[in-house]
């Protein structure tokens, strides 16, 4: 029978999901009371501070949609976050690398989810580019989704790399 560990196991991992959440929303915060929309500042020549706001999803996917996506998001935002709880604590205190993994996409899940109830739109500031080819802005909730998404693809080669070798 498998163990779930809502305890101090695996407290740590929702509260690094807590923290991000607090620096997502810290750092929004500050770039929305310290820029207008669109004003940007140079802080190295491949890396600017902006404020931008994203109606839609990464890329600004569906963001002139009208209006409908803002609960749709919000949905989908919602129900990952849920799957992100439930599953963290179903998991075993030695799997760190996935622990890992979903706390930071659910911390950053959930810093998206409070842009998307409060203003209808996700706080965007990070902006790298060069010579005219420029990325999508993101935040800092966007960073911790895809740091996860990297500490769960490691978790999954390591983990398929031990059972080829256990199965040989």
């Amino acid at each position: 029978m498998r163990k779930t560990y809502i305890g101090s196991r695996i407290s740590h991992y929702y509260l690094l999901a807590v923290v991000i959440i607090v620096l997502d929303q810290i750092t929004k915060y500050w770039v929305q009371g310290s820029f207008f929309e669109g004003q940007r500042l140079q802080i190295l020549p491949f890396f600017d501070f902006t404020l931008v706001y994203n109606k839609g999803a990464a890329w600004s996917f569906l963001s002139n949609a009208g209006g409908w996506q803002r609960w749709f998001f919000t949905a989908i935002s919602s129900v990952v976050s849920i799957v992100l709880i439930v599953w963290i604590s179903r998991l075993e205190s030695t799997q760190k690398c996935l622990l890992l993994a979903l706390s930071c996409i659910l911390g950053g899940a959930i810093g998206n989810l409070i842009d998307r109830v409060l203003l209808g739109k996700v706080v965007d500031f990070f902006l790298f580019y060069y010579e005219g080819h420029y990325f999508p802005a993101f935040n800092l909730a966007d960073a911790a989704i895809t740091i996860g998404a990297i500490f769960m693809l490691l978790d999954m080669y390591f983990d398929y790399k031990r059972e080829s070798v256990n199965y040989g």
